[in-house]
Order: C-alpha cells, then sequence, then structure tokens
C-alpha cells in the first residue's frame, strides 16, 4: 500500500480503509481539482478558488456534478466566504450537531485546500497549542533556533497564508481565548526567544480564523469583548425540513454502514421513524399530557449528528447479530445512551413519549417502536 493510499483511506487490494475519515480535501479531491481547472472568476489574494466555486463546492452544482455537501442556508455560505475574504474572523455558534465544524472544514478545504489546520477547544488547551512550542531536545542541545521551534497551526497558518480552525473556542480558558487578540489585529506572531527577522511571523495572504462555539456552552468561558469585535458571528440552525433531514441522515448513514462492513442499505422506513422521533423530541412535541408541565423535551441534544450516529448503530446491531437491517426495535434499544445521557430524567421523558405520543403515529414501523418500548433500559 503506498502512502497516498493510505493518506486517502483506500487500500488497493479492497481489504479495508485504514483511514476512517479522510479530511474534506482528500474525500472530494475530485471536485476540488475540478473546480480549480474551470474557475474563471477572480479570487480574493491567498484563496486556491474564487468566491464563486467555493460556494459551489460546499452548497453543490448540479450541473457540473458537484455534489452538496453542507445542508442549510446558501445565504450563510455567502456571508461565511465574504466575511473570510476580509481582515475579520469567522465564528460559527449554534446548538451542538447543526454541522459548525462540517462547514469550517469544508470552507477551510474550499479556501486553502488544507482542513487539518485546526486546534481543539478544550480546559487543557494552552497557548503552546495556538501559537507555538519548542523542540526540548534540541533547544537544550542548541538554544533556540528555528530547528528546534515547533510551529502549532495558529503560526503555519500565517506563514503559510491558510485558514486555520478553532474548535469550540469557547471550551478555552480566557486567558488562551485572549491570546488570540494581537494575532487577529496585528497579523503577527512574535516570538522573543528568536532574533533578528526569524523573531517576527507576518500573515500571508490568505491566513484567517474560523472558530466555532456551541450556545449551550454560554457561561463557559464567554468570550471577552475585546475577542468578539474580531469576529463576524453567524448562528448555524438546525436543518428545517424533516425531508431534507432524512436525506442527510440516509447518505450520511449509507456510507457509515458501508465502511463498518454492513452489507444492506438502511431501511428508509425504520430512518423515517427515527428522524420523526429526534424532530419530536427535539421540539418539545411530546408533552405530558394534562399535566400543564409544557414540552417534555429531553435536556439532551437531539441533534440530527446524533440521528446519524444511532441509525449508524440500528444498521451495525441489526447485521452483525441478525443478518439484517436493523428495525424499530433496535431505534429504542440504541436511543437511551443518546436520549438520556445528561439526566435520568431523560429516561423517563423518553419512556413517557414512547408510550403516549408514539401510539397516535400511522404506520407499521410506528407501531413496531411502541410494541419495543420495554427494550428501553432501567
Amino acid at each position: 500500500m503506498t502512502e497516498r493510499d493510505e493518506i486517502r483511506g483506500e487500500a488497493p487490494d479492497g481489504d479495508a480503509a485504514p483511514v476512517q475519515r479522510p479530511p474534506a480535501e482528500v474525500r472530494y479531491a475530485e471536485e476540488l481539482a475540478a473546480l480549480r481547472a474551470d474557475d474563471r472568476d477572480p479570487s480574493p489574494p491567498g484563496w486556491e478558488l474564487s468566491l464563486r466555486a467555493a460556494r459551489r463546492f460546499i452548497i453543490g452544482d448540479v450541473e457540473t456534478g458537484i455534489s452538496r455537501k453542507f445542508v442549510g442556508n446558501p445565504s450563510l455560505v455567502d456571508r461565511a466566504l465574504v466575511t473570510l475574504a476580509t481582515s475579520r474572523g469567522l465564528m460559527l455558534v449554534g446548538e451542538p450537531g447543526t454541522a459548525k465544524s462540517l462547514l469550517s472544514e469544508l470552507i477551510a478545504a474550499a479556501v486553502s485546500g488544507d482542513s487539518t489546520l485546526t486546534v481543539q477547544g478544550g480546559a487543557a488547551t494552552t497557548e503552546d497549542q495556538i501559537k507555538y512550542g519548542w523542540n526540548y531536545a534540541l533547544l537544550v542541545a542548541e538554544g533556540p533556533s528555528t530547528r528546534s521551534l515547533v510551529p502549532a497551526p495558529m503560526l503555519r497558518g500565517m506563514a503559510e497564508g491558510r485558514l486555520v480552525r478553532f474548535e469550540e473556542i469557547t471550551r478555552c480558558p480566557l486567558e488562551v481565548q485572549d491570546s488570540l487578540l494581537s494575532l487577529l489585529s496585528e497579523r503577527v506572531v512574535a516570538i522573543p526567544e528568536l532574533t533578528g527577522p526569524d523573531g517576527m511571523v507576518f500573515a500571508r495572504q490568505g491566513f484567517n480564523v474560523i472558530a466555532t462555539a456551541n450556545t449551550r456552552d454560554r457561561g463557559v468561558n464567554e468570550m471577552s469583548a475585546a475577542l468578539k469585535r474580531r469576529f463576524n458571528f453567524e448562528t448555524v440552525f438546525p436543518i428545517p425540513d424533516l425531508d431534507t433531514e432524512l436525506a442527510l441522515v440516509e447518505a450520511e448513514v449509507t456510507t457509515l454502514l458501508r465502511r463498518s462492513g454492513v452489507e444492506p442499505p438502511p431501511d428508509r422506513d425504520v430512518l423515517e421513524v427515527l428522524v420523526g422521533t429526534f424532530r419530536e423530541l427535539r421540539s418539545g412535541a411530546g408533552e405530558r399530557s394534562g399535566s400543564g408541565a409544557g414540552p417534555d423535551r429531553p435536556s439532551a441534544v437531539m441533534s440530527t449528528a446524533e440521528a446519524v450516529s444511532v441509525a449508524h448503530a440500528v444498521g451495525v446491531r441489526g447485521w452483525f447479530l441478525r443478518g439484517e437491517p436493523g428495525s424499530a426495535a433496535d431505534v429504542v434499544a440504541c436511543l437511551a445512551g443518546t436520549a438520556a445521557k445528561d439526566s435520568p430524567e431523560d429516561l423517563a421523558r423518553l419512556r413517557r413519549y414512547l408510550e403516549q405520543q408514539v401510539p397516535h403515529r400511522r404506520g407499521p414501523q410506528w407501531k413496531a417502536l411502541h410494541d419495543a418500548r420495554h427494550l428501553l433500559a432501567d
């Protein structure tokens, strides 16, 4: 197997792919190459594609055979791309599971041809993981030098003129967040340990930052007003209609099941029940009968991404345990870990939904879902 095969997640002899999820620029390499070859529109400085071509890559173009990769409002994509062509960073906010990370990955792949310059925010994220660190063996042996310097994503993005993705920025401590202030304002990284021209790395054309934050993380490490001013904020909303969400879940699950060695495609009727259940729980359609307590909405995030995860588990369960596509009973068996992960009360909410609301739905799979309610773990 060649190194290129490993990067692409392919094996020439037909064996299972060694890479579970190649980056977007690898998964859609042929589409990106075709767009670059046909691109005649003006491009912002440092961009690999024009804004129009980048838009087509993300939202799709039937006429040229470019697949749709982000299911959302095209005007959101337009505003995001325009923002990144300016000197302001882009902040994508929204509920968990609304494809913020996917959108940032697709944009980075289209604009820079590389979506891997990524900082994963969290409580343990340090400034070294954002800017640069040191190879301490070389540092002790030679002292500070460009050889002992270990560039982090932000330094690389500036030096190479590429987009940097900062995931879950509000999970980082405030002092780590504020290390971005000078980077976004002055567009330079100072390395005081080095002297001469090596001590300053100036951002090349094409550099910018895409950050993401979950609305449920507000109050964890709220961004300072100064940092907010460096970003344009765009909200990514859940998919509005059932048919679009169902089509997306079916496409994603079909790919995941194939990678997992599951031969039959998912049962669309089962998927419709699953997606319908998620949408009703998400919106609070299941109310406590006569309690006056309002929507019986779980505290867990019943997102499209979670629906894909459950549908994947349903297909794996059905195939490897019984040699068939998953059923509505498998949906019940797989739901507890998704709907009841945040609060014990969520399991009771799910049970009430299955007992009180599902019987009113029509169709054999809805009936099978209700009949299998006893499979819900206590």
